[in-house]
């Protein structure tokens, strides 16, 4: 379960003067959720998967996980938290100067320290899972865009986390990888019954995997429900960006 009651944020602006961000979140993502986090560019979507990953503080509000709250936590609390959340980060993220093989094994290697026999295995077995088998000792470089978002989704995944987190997942792919990468994503919190929040700006692909949608609009959540009601909702702002309108209030 992730739950935020109350949770803002602002960033100092370079000539003085603050921006806010998040403007008094309260979200709830029940557990084993597919929840989807849409909304314009600039809406304070990515803040929002950076707050539930203790990688951002808010200014104010409580964050929880499970029975857990990240807000006024230790650090050694939050490095606990940490190790049960994974992310797959909007531009990928992977180590150039690491193979596929390496870069899958990193967060393994990081924050739990097993055996290599046990490494290898469950990065054989996610490289597989991702249709990556054979290319772990490919280097970034070498790869497609889809490979490469196929890899970051086995990184994501490869420690088992209860909670994983996606930011664009499907970013410059085209229409056909995209939609593998979203069905392989949910395939993915199927079988594992993680709970899993994904940014996208691809609506038509993310909405026939989702459960659960939150909509962000200039730092607020303006609409959260099923995925079904998202689509049917007439709350003008969330109708005219569901359903892609031009004419409207963004």
């Amino acid at each position: 379960m992730i739950r935020l009651v109350g949770v803002s944020k602002s960033f100092h602006q370079p000539g003085g003067g603050s921006r806010s961000i998040l403007k008094n979140v309260t979200l709830d993502v029940p557990e084993g959720c597919l929840y989807g986090l849409i909304g314009p560019g600039a809406s304070g979507k990515s803040v929002v998967l950076k707050t539930i990953s203790a990688l951002m503080k808010p200014d104010r509000g409580t964050v929880q996980i499970g029975d857990d709250v990240l807000t006024g936590a230790s650090e050694i609390l939050l490095e606990q938290i940490r190790k049960r959340i994974g992310m797959l980060f909007q531009n990928n993220a992977l180590f150039d100067h690491l193979t596929v093989f390496d870069n899958v094994a990193f967060p393994l290697r990081r924050l739990y320290a097993p055996a290599e026999d046990e490494v290898r295995e469950r990065v054989t077995e996610r490289l597989e899972r991702v249709s990556l088998a054979g290319l772990e000792q490919r280097m970034p470089a070498s790869l497609s865009g889809g490979q490469k978002k196929r890899v970051g989704v086995a990184r994501a995944t490869v420690t088992r986390a209860p909670i994983v987190l996606y930011d664009e997942p499907a970013a410059g792919l085209d229409p056909v990888t995209s939609q593998k990468i979203f069905d392989l994503l949910r395939a993915e919190q199927r079988a594992s019954g993680a709970t899993a929040v994904m940014v996208s700006s691809d609506l038509d692909r993310l909405l026939t995997v989702t459960d659960r949608v939150g909509m962000m609009y200039r730092g607020e959540l303006i609409f959260d429900g099923t995925t079904d009601q998202a689509r049917s909702s007439l709350e003008p702002r969330v109708r005219q960006f569901v359903h892609g309108l031009t004419e409207g209030p963004l």
